[in-house]
């Protein structure tokens, strides 16, 4: 996998209820998006673009030096709109691995990114993504932390049985927190947004049920530490000191 074929596409829009225009909130005298944008970047792995149905988003993007791509507002989630916009930079079918990275993940290290990609390697893979291992108590019955479920196939390295919101697995051993960080082939990603939702993805509400409702294999590397996604003021301001910091 060349960097010419990977692409990576952070999937951006104004409307978030708990923190309204998270991506063009202030960090550092930079935009929340701008500074994923520039892990995406440092990461060094392919092409980087954000694909946002917001002109003030877009201007943002562009007026740091970086690439923006308009797509439709109506998609119901990232994986359709980096669908739209993978079609749109790249009509011809070259890129054969497409990141989709959050754009509420100011903090996440260039290693975190890259991590996602070594999975793919295996042509039975479809889709890779992360988790680290929780460890605390607190952290396993949160409903708002998504554990991943699977059997060990390799060093840090699971294939995906299951994400939940439960507790799980039960008994002694390790549980994963699952990091929203995915890296599809364009294939999987082609046959996932062509999919209707799932029913356990609608139950959990957890998108990725449906691939693995559908067959596709999902496999998952282990990785030491989540990164912080800003969803409240407080993780806002947390970022804020993380970053003021580096």
């Amino acid at each position: 996998m060349t960097e010419t074929r990977n692409l990576v596409l952070i999937p951006a829009r104004m409307a978030a209820t708990r923190l309204p225009g998270k991506p063009l909130l202030d960090i550092g005298g930079v935009p929340m998006i701008v500074h994923v944008l520039r892990r995406a970047e440092a990461a060094n792995i392919g092409r980087v673009a954000v694909a946002t149905d917001t002109p003030e988003i877009a201007a943002a993007v562009t007026s740091h030096g970086g690439l923006a791509v308009m797509t439709r507002p109506e998609h119901p989630s990232g994986s359709d709109r980096i669908y739209e916009a993978l079609k749109t930079l790249d009509p011809e079918g070259k890129v054969e691995i497409v990141v989709n990275l959050q754009g509420d993940f100011p903090t996440i290290s260039t290693d975190n990114i890259r991590d996602v990609l070594p999975p793919l390697s295996d042509p039975a893979v479809d889709i890779a993504t992360l988790a680290a291992e929780i460890h605390t108590e607190e952290e396993a019955n949160n409903p708002n932390v998504v554990k991943a479920v699977g059997s060990p196939i390799a060093p840090r390295r699971l294939r995906a049985l299951y994400f939940t919101r439960a507790t799980a697995p039960t008994g002694v051993g390790p549980r994963y927190h699952h990091i929203g960080l995915y890296a599809y082939r364009r294939a999987a990603l082609e046959r996932f947004v062509a999919l209707p939702p799932s029913p356990l993805e609608q139950q959990e509400k957890l998108e990725q049920l449906r691939a693995l409702e559908a067959g596709m294999r999902i496999d998952v590397m282990i990785v030491d530490t989540v990164p912080r996604g800003v969803d409240t003021p407080a993780d806002l301001e947390t970022a804020r000191q993380i970053l003021a910091k580096t």
